[in-house]
C-alpha cells in the first residue's frame, strides 16, 4: 500500500466501563512503539497492545492505491499487513471528558500522532445521552453525506449503535480503511471521508462525521460480516461461498470446520466489544446510562430470489451443480441458531431475567435481520431451509429446491414472545436498506433505519417482491409478512405521487439517520436530500419509549 508513516485510522473508542475505555487505531507498520497520552496536559500514558490482523486482503475487485479498475494491480487475493493497536485508559470519572492523543513510532524512528480528541467512561444512570442508530453502510454512496449531516444536525453523539453490515466484503481491507473512492468505513465515521456526489454535473464533496473518535460504538453481526470458504479466485467468491457447518462437517469432517463453512474473524479482530460467556462478541448485553442494550446474532446468508436455472438462490440450486453437493449454496441458511432451546435462545432467556436488564429504564434489543419490514429481505421466513430433491425415473436429480415454512420463523415464533413478555420497548435492526417502523399491540416499537447509503425499494403499492410461484409455502409480495402495519411518520412524511403520506423512505437520493435521546426517551429520525446539498436536514418522525415501572 504505502510506506508513509501515517496512521491508517484515527483512534476510536470501544468497550467503556465505569472507570475506563479502550482506544484503538490501525497502522500499516508494526512499529517500535505506540503510545496513548491523555489527561489535562496529555501527561498520562496508557500501555498499548499490538496485534496483526490475520485475514485482511486485497484482490482484483479492490479499489485501492493504483487499482481503479478490476485486476490492475491484484489478480487474486493478496494478504495486506495491518496492525491493530489498543490501550485501556483507566482511572476515569463518569461524566468527565478527558483529552487524548495517539502516537505511533515506526521501526526507522519516524513517528506520527493523531489530533487531540476526547474520551469518557461509560455514563452513569440518569445521564441524558444522544445515541446514533445506523446500519448497512457497506461502502455505499450516501454514507459520507449521512454521517456529515449527523454531526451538523445534532453535534457530538454519546454512542453509536450499528445494526450490522458495516463493510461489504469483510476481509477486503480497503473497504474498512482507504477505498480510493473516498467512502470506506472508518473515514466516514471519523470525518476523514472524501466522497464526491454528482448531481446534474455539480459535484459535492462529503467528509463524513468526526464521531467514533469521541463516542464508543456497539455493533452486531450482519450477513456482510461473514466470510465463507476460500475460493482462491476473488474475495467476492469467498464471501458467497458459505455453507452450513453441519453440511461442512459431513463433507469435510471436523478438521478446519470453520475454513470450510464460514467465519467472522475479521469483524471480531477489528472491534473490542462486550462479550458473553456463550457467544463471545457475537451476542452480548451491555448497560450504558439508562439503557440495557441486548445484541443478538440473527442473520443468514443472502441469496438471490432469481429462479433462472443458473441461479444459486434462495429457493433452488443451479442446474449445473446438481451432481456436486460441494458447490451447492444450501439456501438462505442461518449462521447462528436462535430457535427455542438453542444456546443463544437460552442465553437470551437468562439475560432478560437478569437484574441489570430488569432494572434498566430503557430495554433495547438490536440485531440485523428484520422481524417486521416492507423491505425485500424479510422474505422468505427466518428459518432453516427445508431441502427438497426431485429425481427422475432413473434417480437423476432434476431439481433441488428450498422451502421456508412461515410458521417456523424463529424470530417471530420464538424470540418475539420473549421480548414482549420482558417489556422490551425497542427492537432495532437493519438489512433491507430503508426506513420504516412498526408498533405491536402491546406497545413494543420496531425501527429499521437502514436507508443510509442506498436502497433497494419497499414492497408497497405496485412494487412487489420477487417471490416463487408454484412453491408450497406462501411468500408475500407486498407489505409486512408478519402482520403489522407500518407507522406513517409523525412529523413530515414523504408524499407519494398522488399526494398520500408514505410509511417508509426507500431512496437512493434521500438518506436517513435516527437519534435516541435518552433524556426524553424520544427517537427522532431525520432525512437529507443529497440532490439538494444546500437544503436543510428535516426531522420527519419521532416517537417516545415509555418507561414501564
Amino acid at each position: 500500500m504505502t510506506s508513509a508513516p501515517w496512521l491508517l485510522t484515527d483512534p476510536f473508542l470501544q468497550l467503556p466501563t465505569e472507570t475506563s475505555v479502550r482506544v484503538v487505531w490501525f497502522t500499516e507498520f508494526a512499529g517500535s512503539q505506540h503510545i496513548v497520552t491523555y489527561g489535562d496536559n496529555l501527561n498520562q500514558t496508557a500501555v498499548v497492545t499490538t496485534r496483526k490482523l490475520s485475514r485482511t486482503r486485497e484482490d482484483q475487485n479492490s479499489r485501492v492505491g493504483n487499482q481503479t479498475e478490476d485486476g490492475q494491480v491484484y489478480q487474486q487475493p493478496i494478504q495486506r499487513d495491518i496492525w491493530r493497536h489498543e490501550a485501556e485508559v483507566t482511572g476515569l470519572t463518569p461524566g468527565k471528558r478527558v483529552a487524548y492523543r495517539v502516537t505511533s513510532i515506526r521501526e526507522d524512528g519516524d513517528s506520527v500522532s493523531s489530533n487531540v480528541f476526547t474520551l469518557a467512561p461509560a455514563p452513569s444512570s440518569g445521564t441524558p445521552l444522544k445515541i446514533l442508530l445506523t446500519s448497512d453502510h457497506q461502502i455505499k454512496p450516501m454514507v459520507a453525506a449521512n454521517l456529515q449531516k449527523v454531526v451538523e444536525t445534532v453535534g457530538r453523539v454519546d454512542a453509536v449503535w450499528f445494526a450490522g453490515d458495516l463493510a461489504n466484503i469483510p476481509d477486503r481491507a480497503s473497504e474498512w480503511f482507504d477505498d480510493y473512492r473516498g467512502g470506506a468505513f472508518f473515514p466516514c465515521l471519523q470525518g476523514l471521508a472524501n466522497y464526491k456526489m454528482d448531481n446534474d454535473g455539480v459535484g459535492t464533496l462529503y467528509t463524513g462525521g468526526e464521531i467514533i473518535q469521541h463516542a464508543p460504538m456497539f455493533s452486531c453481526i450482519g450477513n456482510h460480516e461473514v466470510m465463507g470458504r476460500n475460493a482462491g479466485e476473488s474475495l467476492n467468491h469467498e464471501f458467497d461461498r458459505t455453507i452450513p457447518r453441519i453440511v461442512a462437517k459431513k463433507l469435510y469432517g471436523e478438521q478446519s470446520l470453520k475454513d470450510n463453512s464460514f467465519n467472522t474473524d475479521t469483524y471480531e479482530e477489528i472491534f473490542s466489544l462486550p462479550e458473553s460467556q456463550e457467544g463471545g462478541k457475537t451476542y452480548y448485553a451491555v448497560s450504558f446510562g439508562d439503557v440495557r442494550l441486548v445484541v443478538l446474532y440473527a442473520t443468514n446468508m443472502w441469496r438471490t430470489p432469481n429462479l433462472d436455472e443458473d441461479a444459486k438462490g434462495r429457493y433452488q440450486e443451479r442446474k449445473a451443480d446438481f451432481q456436486n453437493p460441494e458447490s451447492w449454496g444450501y439456501g438462505q441458511h442461518i449462521y447462528e441458531p436462535i430457535a427455542k432451546g438453542s444456546t443463544q435462545y437460552n442465553w437470551l432467556v437468562q439475560e432478560l431475567n437478569s437484574t441489570e436488564f430488569k432494572g434498566a429504564k430503557y430495554k433495547v434489543v438490536m440485531f440485523h435481520h428484520p422481524p417486521h419490514t416492507l423491505g425485500g429481505n424479510i422474505v422468505p421466513a427466518y428459518t432453516d431451509p427445508v431441502q427438497m430433491i426431485e429425481r427422475d425415473e432413473n434417480g437423476n436429480i432434476k431439481a433441488v429446491r428450498y422451502e421456508y415454512p412461515l410458521d417456523a420463523d424463529y424470530i417471530i415464533r420464538d424470540v418475539m414472545p420473549l421480548l414482549e413478555a420482558a417489556d422490551v420497548q425497542l427492537v432495532f435492526y437493519g438489512h433491507s436498506h430503508l426506513w420504516n417502523r412498526f408498533c405491536s399491540q402491546s406497545g413494543m416499537h420496531f425501527l429499521e433505519t437502514s436507508n443510509v447509503g442506498n436502497s433497494y425499494g419497499a414492497a408497497w403499492d405496485d412494487n412487489k417482491r420477487e417471490v416463487p410461484i408454484g412453491y408450497k409455502e406462501k411468500y408475500f409480495e407486498l407489505g409486512d409478512p408478519n402482520g403489522l402495519a407500518p407507522v406513517v411518520p409523525t412529523i413530515a412524511p414523504l408524499l407519494s405521487e398522488d399526494g398520500q403520506p408514505m410509511p417508509y423512505i426507500a431512496s437512493n437520493d434521500i438518506t436517513v439517520f435516527s437519534i435516541f435521546d435518552t433524556g426524553t426517551g424520544t427517537i427522532s429520525s431525520y432525512r437529507f436530500d443529497t440532490r439538494k446539498p444546500d437544503s436543510e436536514v428535516i426531522r420527519f418522525d419521532a416517537f417516545e419509549l415509555k418507561h414501564k415501572v
